[in-house]
């Protein structure tokens, strides 16, 4: 992940803690020599994501704080699983706590979900992908997480993709044949071109008019079939839209390439891990390789 970002979300989350007073509770009560650590501890079973965020966090708070990373990102682990280790002064620990476990938390949730939705295509040639309906400013340490659970990230943002959508067909006069036209025209040369459709008419348009790959929007499991039938393996097919956990089995089986499923990082829960802290005199061992899961 590209450090300048990470350090830009990490410095926007701890000023929305932390504002210019700081963790007035904890200057209140803990001594400023006091030392302290803490646990990773899963609460329940998960896959991991977001722990170079976690690490980075208390980092930010203060340089000498010792993290000891014990696990890997991608790796599931089963509750009581200790992921990492914190160490140093008591003050920083607490001033970070809120903000390392928002991230962690987060992205263990998104990658946990993306594991559960190939697990439910296993054996089929279906690929699940994201979307950009992600946080805001989150969207580099959700995407990431989507690739540890195993899914795969469709475009990024705006710029790395054309997606013409219906707003964009309205725009250019309702028409799917121009829309192709004018992105072809216009658009960057090695960019494939998709475009979502809603009808089959629409479908057999945009396979006439040369779109790359074809998105069916919001189309029930029959209008799919028969969009698949009319495709004939002519051009890839995304569906979007209604994309379900309990409906990816069925949309495994109808011959589809794609699905895009805008809950892998809208709709995933913060998966449960704690950060037990108390006063302690030993630090933990510096940094080292994480180890696998035994």
């Amino acid at each position: 992940m590209q450090q300048d970002y990470l350090d830009r979300l990490i410095d926007l989350s701890l000023d929305e803690d932390l504002g210019a007073a700081g963790d007035v509770t904890s200057l209140a009560l803990v001594p400023a020599d006091a030392e302290g650590s803490g646990e990773l501890l899963a609460k329940e079973q998960l896959v991991l994501a977001g722990l170079e965020a976690f690490t980075r966090v208390f980092h930010k708070v203060d340089p000498r704080v010792e993290v000891e990373v014990l696990r890997r990102d991608g790796e599931e682990i089963k509750p009581k699983v200790v992921a990492a280790r914190v160490h140093g002064r008591l003050r920083s620990l607490l001033a970070a706590e809120r903000t390392a476990l928002n991230l962690v938390q987060r992205a263990a949730g998104i990658a946990t979900l993306a594991q559960q939705a190939m697990t439910s295509v296993r054996g089929s040639k279906l690929l699940v992908l994201d979307t950009r309906k992600t946080p805001p400013g989150m969207r580099g340490l959700a995407k990431e997480a989507v690739r540890l659970g195993g899914a795969t990230n469709h475009r990024f943002g705006l710029f790395d993709g054309i997606l013409i959508k219906d707003n964009h067909i309205a725009a250019v006069g309702g028409s799917v044949t121009e829309a192709v036209r004018r992105a072809k025209a216009h658009g960057p040369r090695l960019v494939k071109i998709e475009i979502e459709v809603t009808t089959l008419k629409q479908l057999a348009e945009a396979i006439e008019a040369g779109a790359d790959v074809v998105m069916l929007d919001n189309m029930d499991d029959a209008q799919i079939r028969e969009a698949v039938k009319l495709a004939g393996g002519r051009v890839p097919l995304e569906v979007s839209g209604g994309v379900t956990l309990d409906r990816l089995p069925r949309l495994a089986k109808m011959g589809v390439d794609f699905v895009s499923m805008g809950a892998l990082t809208h709709s995933a829960r913060a998966m449960d891990l704690s950060l037990e802290i108390s006063g302690a005199k030993k630090a933990v061992r510096k940094p080292r390789a994480a180890a696998s899961q035994g």
